[in-house]
Formats: C-alpha cells, sequence, structure tokens
C-alpha cells in the first residue's frame, strides 16, 4: 500500500496536540508567577533528567523492561524480518531485542529513527505465525517512523512537572507558611492537579490516535492488515490465560505494548490504546480498501 496520511486521524491529533500546549503556557505560567524561583529551579533540575531520559531512552527502556539485544546469529529470522521490513519503511534497522516473557508482546522504544529499538518478548514469538509477526513488527516500525517516542515524551514532560507540584508542593508551602506567604504555593497545587488531570485525559486520547496511526503505517508497510488484526486478536486472547503475577511484572510498562495489559474497567477508560476490536475493524477496512485498488 501507499504510504498516504489518514488526514481525519492527523486533525484529532492536531486538536489534541494544540489542547496540551495551549494548557501548558497557562500552566508554565501560573507555576512561574506563583512559585517563583522554585519552579525555576523544579524546572531546570526535571528538565536535566529529561534530556539524561531522551538520550538514553532506548537503553532505558531495554533494561527496565529486562530486554536483552540479540545478534543476527542468535535470531536469523527476527532480523532478517526487521531488516526487510525497515527497508520497505525506509528506516534505517533498529536494534533488535528479545524479553524473556509469557507475556505475547512487542514494544519500540528510542529517541529518533537512528536512535531505535524493537523488542519482541519470547511469548508472542511462540503465539503468532511468520506474517502475524511481521504485522506486529511493521507496527512498531511504523511507530518509529512517527516519532511517536519522541512525541509522547515531550507531551508528557508537564504533565509530569504537574504531578511533581501536587506531590511535592507541601515542601514549598511549609517553607513559605514559615515566611507568611503560604497561599501562594496551595493555588499553585490547586493549578497544577487540574493541569495534571486534564493532560492525563489528553495525553491518552493521543496515545490512542497514534496507536491507530502505527496500525495504518504497519498495513502500508507490510500490505497486509489482516494478518496484524489476526495477531491482535490472538495476543488479546493469550493475555486473557497468562499468570497474574507475570501481569503484575509488567503492568507498568503497559504504554510501550502494542496491546496494555487489562486492568478492569477504569484501566479500560483511561487506557493508552484503542480498544481491540476497533482496531481489528479498522484494519479489515484497510484490507477491503486494498483489495478494491
Amino acid at each position: 500500500m501507499e504510504w498516504k496520511s489518514d488526514w481525519g486521524l492527523r486533525l484529532r491529533m492536531g486538536v489534541t496536540m494544540f489542547l496540551l500546549f495551549a494548557l501548558y503556557i497557562v500552566f508554565a505560567g501560573v507555576i512561574t508567577a506563583y512559585l517563583g524561583g522554585g519552579a525555576t529551579m523544579m524546572l531546570l533540575f526535571f528538565g536535566g533528567f529529561s534530556l539524561v531520559q531522551w538520550f538514553f531512552s532506548d537503553k532505558l527502556t531495554l533494561w527496565s523492561m529486562g530486554a536483552t539485544e540479540v545478534t543476527q546469529e542468535e535470531y536469523p529470522q527476527l532480523h532478517a524480518t526487521i531488516s526487510r521490513l525497515s527497508q520497505q519503511a525506509d528506516l534505517p534497522k533498529p536494534k533488535v531485542a528479545v524479553v524473556d516473557s509469557q507475556v505475547p508482546n512487542a514494544f519500540a522504544t528510542g529517541r529518533s529513527k537512528n536512535h531505535a529499538a524493537v523488542a519482541v518478548t519470547t511469548g508472542i514469538m511462540q503465539t503468532l505465525d511468520e506474517e502475524e509477526l511481521e504485522g506486529v513488527l511493521a507496527h512498531e516500525l511504523s511507530h518509529i517512523k512517527n516519532r511517536d517516542m519522541a512525541v509522547m515524551t515531550i507531551a508528557s514532560f508537564l504533565s509530569t512537572m504537574a504531578f511533581i507540584v501536587v506531590r511535592w508542593g507541601w515542601l514549598f508551602a511549609g517553607g513559605r507558611n514559615r515566611q507568611g506567604g503560604g497561599a501562594p504555593v496551595f493555588v499553585a497545587i490547586a493549578v497544577s492537579i487540574v493541569v495534571w488531570i486534564i493532560s492525563f485525559l489528553l495525553i491518552r486520547a493521543l496515545s490512542r490516535y497514534r496507536e491507530y496511526a502505527a496500525d495504518r503505517g504497519a498495513a502500508m508497510i507490510s500490505g497486509k492488515p489482516s494478518k496484524l488484526a489476526s495477531a491482535l486478536l490472538k495476543i488479546d486472547t493469550r493475555i486473557d490465560r497468562v499468570p497474574k503475577e507475570d501481569l503484575r511484572d509488567e503492568a507498568e510498562m503497559n504504554a510501550f505494548f502494542i496491546i496494555p495489559i487489562k486492568a478492569g474497567i477504569v484501566g479500560k477508560l483511561f487506557s493508552t490504546h484503542p480498544s481491540t476490536e476497533n482496531r481489528v475493524e479498522r484494519l479489515r477496512e484497510l484490507e477491503r480498501e486494498l483489495e478494491t485498488a
């Protein structure tokens, strides 16, 4: 399939990012006004921390997930598939890693096309056939092509700042109270709570839109939307049979997975991913589009 943009999807992502940007401008203005030098120090500290995270994101994510970079000699078929799909997607070949886990899943990480990695679990390689795994790998490469890791990191920065103010603002309040100026800090904390809640919802909406975009990109790279749809259904079914202790071990990394680990009604409501049913339906529409092209 020709690489075409879904302009309806792009519009929704654009509106969501505009709302986030506007929200963060208001937040930055209020925090600077009410916390003064304290806000500057926090921005510098967490800005520095975020830069470190940015430059080492691929290594940090692989390490936190227990993923091991593997050679072509160890996994020749996996490397060959990723090499071929990378060429079809016009991407440099990313690092290839494997996670020893029963949970059938995959993820991509890295700050740019030239500093990226794709990881798969042993569980997903045992669950899917060759063409289904190809669809999943194409989905992860689409994330890299769309620079989704960088976009979500930037979108999340000030949301994290708002959360820090909510959690640790009482330290500033204690110091200001002793100096007779604690009220402005409580205003900053109240604003931060509102900003964090709204940005939490907007970022998850943005993440869901980007998953749809990655599914579409995967269909274009592989030319087999039905195989990705089949893979999603298999993974969704298999996850329900994975031991709960294995799910708990990996639940914190939900946002990195092709299908998030389910966490009840609230978890689904605030999920970083669309429902499997909606994704499969869109992929089937793409399949019909491909057949009539």
